[in-house]
């Protein structure tokens, strides 16, 4: 994906000086892994290679919620089902974000105080093509420093 991401910007600066390209997936792909346990076991990902690759001119944006719906398979391969997304578990960042009682926000990370507090690990829930919500820790939480892994969340 990143090496794609490179051939369209090549393409787009015959036509623009600065062109600006856009990349959305999931949270566990576009987070710099070096920020996560992902990262912790030596696995890459999107997010880091983009930071890697672009620096500050990259900005990654996580995207978060205690509970809802989504619209996941219960295995791979299988249909796609709407379920309710059961409320985050008490020492996650989406706990956290749930307490502050502010129903939709952006929270940005890079500087000030927000980061600075918000580099302590804690829990992270990530949801994908599938969930599992019988199995919710073990199968959707992980350890990150939010900060370091995105610029930005909403």
């Amino acid at each position: 994906m990143v090496e794609s991401v490179s051939a369209i910007l090549l393409h787009l600066e015959q036509f623009e000086k600065r062109p600006k390209v856009v990349l959305w997936a999931h949270n566990s792909h576009l987070g710099d892994a070096r920020a996560t346990e992902m990262g912790r076991r030596g696995e890459l990902n999107v997010g880091q290679l983009v930071r890697e690759g672009w620096g500050e001119e990259a900005f990654l944006v996580g995207f978060s919620t205690h509970h809802g719906s989504v619209s996941a398979a219960s295995r791979w391969g299988g249909d796609v089902e709407r379920k309710r997304v059961q409320p985050g578990l008490r020492d996650s960042y989406e706990a956290l974000f749930h307490e502050v009682g502010v129903p939709r926000f952006l929270l940005d990370l890079r500087d000030g105080e927000a980061g600075r507090l918000l580099q302590e690990p804690r829990l992270q829930r990530a949801i994908g093509v599938l969930y599992l919500p019988e199995t919710e820790r073990h199968s959707h939480y992980f350890q990150a420093s939010l900060s370091r892994q995105f610029d930005a969340l909403l």
